[in-house]
């Protein structure tokens, strides 16, 4: 019997240990710095911002990401890396994305306009510890001023 109790508690902390983390929460883009600019393919590098709401701290781990720019495909987003996040803090993901300029000239004449841009992101993660990774979504939008000085 006392075999038996110390496999159903270690069961238990294996099935806790291993419990889904909940998707992180966007807060917001920073720094974002035309790369390079070119008449064909242009790179636009910023620093996205995430709030972790899980109760214990996760690696992060391969990002991939569609970019979309006022709801029409831009370009594929990938971080091959693994990032240590707190519980309960805000992170900052680098990111970096190329383009191809003529699709933007294209889609983007009312972002010229405008002066404002509708910024959506939609893929995966690898999310956990210990071991333990699952797929989490990622998936936000959020308006962005340009900083466009005329």
């Amino acid at each position: 019997m006392k075999k038996l109790s110390y496999i159903v508690l270690l069961f238990c902390l294996v099935f806790n240990a291993c419990s889904k983390p909940e998707s992180f929460e966007y807060r917001e883009v920073k720094n974002i710095k035309l790369q390079h600019l070119g008449f064909s393919k242009s790179t636009v590098s910023m620093d996205i911002v995430y709030y972790n709401p899980n109760n214990f701290s996760v690696n992060l781990k391969k990002v991939e990401c569609q970019v979309f720019l006022n709801q029409k495909y831009l370009g594929d987003y990938l971080l091959d890396t693994t990032i240590h996040v707190s519980s309960k803090s805000v992170f900052v993901v680098p990111a970096s994305i190329s383009f191809d300029m003529m699709d933007v000239v294209k889609k983007g004449f009312n972002i010229l306009i405008n002066k404002e841009a509708l910024i959506g992101v939609k893929g995966k993660t690898r999310v956990g510890k210990s071991g333990c990774y699952f797929n989490v979504p990622i998936q936000y939008e959020t308006k962005f001023k340009l900083p466009i000085p005329y």
